[in-house]
């Protein structure tokens, strides 16, 4: 099963591991082993089928590469940007973080520090993640294969047009991002904490992924403001915070369409439908909060006072 892709990899870089055992280890759209060789231990991924339609692996391998150069990332050794097969070092003495690990106060600041890190890179990603422009894509993805949304998903979208004319109008940073911060994509070895998964990264406001890391995270209202002391390292302005609130709403949104792709493209992992179901619901009960609705307006009034 794994032999074409290992003969590759052996034949670039002259790793022994056909011979070595492995262990298949989490994830949703790819598969994931763990190779333990006399040389170390690696992970290897292997795309998932249909990926190729919304994720562009040369851009994926220039920000993962970036990443790494700055100490976000792990290392990468092969990396085949024609089918995104991935093999890169694998940590033993750092665990894949939970949410349940989260609730540690010196992690959540651990992972503020390393999105600071990776938004204050040097160095540009390949593309830029257009929140708006990915939405699209995914709409046209289930245009063309007739699929069908969830139910309400109208509604909520017509809210999201509201957020969209006010960032439309807004000065907005644009820094290297991963775009993508489910809490299993952070190792924590205790000191520092490293980043992986680029599938998705682009240059983008980088509240998108403080905002998105919560969500996933399911913090609390405390464990922000933990996450927010540890990037900010003071004070949080107003407007920082403001789009932080936005985007967990909104990624939820994009991350709706996104599981009903998966749905729709019969992945095995998990029923994509009852998560797409339940991404909507909690995009639509963010919007309805009374905390959504005071940032929002505080965003518009931002983006009166400093147009495009």
């Amino acid at each position: 099963m794994l032999e074409p892709y290992l003969d590759r990899i052996e034949s670039a870089l002259g790793l022994d591991l056909k011979q070595a055992p492995y262990q298949r280890l989490g994830g949703l759209t790819n598969r994931n082993y763990r190779l333990d060789t006399r040389q170390g231990s690696f992970v290897l991924r292997i795309a998932g089928e249909g990926t190729a339609e919304y994720i562009n692996r040369a851009h994926e391998e220039v920000n993962a590469r970036i990443a790494s150069q700055a100490g976000v990332n792990v290392e990468i050794l092969y990396f085949d940007s024609q089918d995104g097969t991935l093999l890169s070092r694998f940590l033993p003495e750092s665990e894949t973080m939970s949410p349940e690990a989260f609730s540690d106060p010196g992690a959540l600041q651990r992972a503020g520090r390393v999105l600071r890190r990776l938004h204050d890179c040097q160095a540009s990603f390949a593309n830029r993640f257009e929140l708006f422009e990915q939405i699209d894509c995914y709409l046209k993805v289930l245009s063309d294969k007739n699929a069908q949304l969830p139910p309400g998903y109208a509604e909520v979208q017509a809210q999201a047009e509201r957020v969209r004319n006010a960032l439309g109008r807004c000065q907005l940073p644009s820094r290297p991002c991963h775009c993508d911060p489910l809490v299993e994509n952070f190792l924590d070895d205790g000191e520092s904490m490293r980043l992986i998964d680029f599938e998705y990264s682009g240059n983008n406001d980088p509240m998108w992924d403080l905002g998105d890391l919560a969500v996933e995270g399911g913090f609390s209202s405390q464990q922000q403001e933990h996450l927010l002391q540890g990037y900010f390292s003071g004070p949080v302005p107003p407007f920082e915070r403001a789009r932080m609130v936005i985007y967990q709403a909104m990624c939820d949104l994009l991350w709706t369409l996104w599981g009903v792709v998966q749905h729709v493209n019969g992945n095995p992992a998990d029923d994509f439908w009852i998560y797409s179901l339940g991404r909507l619901e909690r995009c639509r009960r963010l919007m309805q909060s009374a905390n959504f609705a005071e940032q929002l307006e505080l965003l518009e009034a931002q983006s009166v006072l400093n147009p495009n």
